[in-house]
């Protein structure tokens, strides 16, 4: 078996312009109205969106006793709660990309889902606790692809005919619906991807926070009559307290796997660990592992990543030693399908993975 993987940390040449969308965050008081917002050609209908603000603004009493008693009931003062309650729905941050804020209304988790890159950049629990992180040398304004979040490497993994990763990290999802806990969002063919990779594809991103977990569906279709091949991949990254509190089980024992930092060019070693700690810079590419769970010992918290359809390899990656992009509080535990998938004409492809947390015992 031979494997061939590289990462690399350049922008691509060329990243389409971002949407622009605005929206003010509905008072406490219920306000009726919503900010006006620009969107491209792709994006979603104005009119429908606002109808359903609306109606959702009718909600927001109900919502906010409803949330308001979740922390009442931690010993939050009344000023605390008003000061943290935090609605769902579109927003843009302050660099001005947009993204979507999911809230769940008994348990308080919440989530963020940006649209350049349909990639999720936070999912707390009803605890408070983040799982999920973003680098601090992460550019939040476009310019290149997020570095953090559950970022998608699609239609390639690694190296390749195409840029580094493919292109669904560095172009502009669109909204097809969303819900206070959900948010389906869609990538279709454009000028800009034909040029490296002129297949009819349609990709859909759902996510979906659950009262116990954040739950995704990567969902590719060939929407053409000629069959094509795709990687793809959600490379992760998950916060931890630190590195020598963190400890990765799984079925590792045993497997096969490419250490691309090991040789002239990486080769293939065979894991002899259950369960797998970091002390040196980390890109390893597991092949047949797919039920990894990340015990971190300084939160007390574990978090299991279910893959149950489409992602059947886990990379482990870390830039062990790198002040810069935050080594010590993140490491990569990645979805993978790193074989080719080949797509008849008219076939699709499901990738489905959920972040469980719990308490370490």
């Amino acid at each position: 078996l031979k494997l061939t993987y590289a990462r690399t940390y350049s922008s691509p040449e060329h990243t389409p312009s971002t949407m622009k969308l605005s929206l003010a965050l509905l008072a406490a008081t219920a306000a009726s109205s919503a900010s006006a917002f620009t969107v491209g050609p792709k994006a979603f209908d104005v009119g429908a969106r606002r109808s359903s603000i609306a109606l959702n603004a009718s909600r927001n009493r109900q919502k906010i006793a409803s949330r308001t008693q979740w922390a009442e009931a931690r010993g939050y003062t009344e000023d605390a709660v008003a000061a943290e309650t935090v609605e769902a729905g579109l927003l843009t941050n302050e660099e001005g990309l947009s993204y979507v804020k999911l809230v769940h209304p008994d348990t308080g988790a919440s989530s963020e889902v940006y649209l350049y890159g349909g990639v999720v950049t936070s999912y707390i629990d009803g605890e408070g606790t983040e799982f999920i992180a973003v680098r601090p040398d992460a550019k939040m304004d476009g310019s290149k692809p997020i570095s953090g979040g559950l970022s998608h490497c699609w239609p390639q993994f690694g190296p390749g005919e195409i840029q580094q990763h493919g292109f669904a990290r560095n172009v502009e999802w669109t909204v097809k619906s969303m819900t206070d806990t959900s948010v389906e969002l869609e990538m279709a063919p454009s000028d800009y991807t034909k040029e490296m990779w002129d297949k009819e594809f349609l990709c859909t991103f759902t996510v979906t926070l659950e009262d116990d977990q954040l739950s995704t569906k990567m969902f590719v279709e060939n929407k053409g009559e000629e069959a094509f091949d795709f990687q793809a991949a959600l490379h992760s990254y998950f916060t931890v307290s630190a590195l020598d509190n963190l400890e990765i089980a799984g079925s590792f024992e045993g497997k096969e796997f490419l250490n691309k930092l090991a040789g002239d060019g990486g080769e293939m070693q065979t894991e002899d660990r259950s369960s797998i700690t970091i002390g040196e810079e980390y890109d390893r590419v597991y092949t047949g592992v797919n039920d990894p769970v990340l015990n971190d010992k300084g939160t007390g918290k574990t978090l299991s990543v279910l893959n149950t359809a489409g992602w059947e390899d886990t990379v482990i990656w870390n830039p062990y030693g790198d002040e810069g992009m935050g080594y010590n509080n993140f490491v990569c535990v990645e979805s993978v399908k790193f074989d080719p998938v080949s797509l008849d004409g008219g076939a699709s492809w499901t990738g489905d993975m959920a972040l469980k947390p719990g308490t370490l015992e």
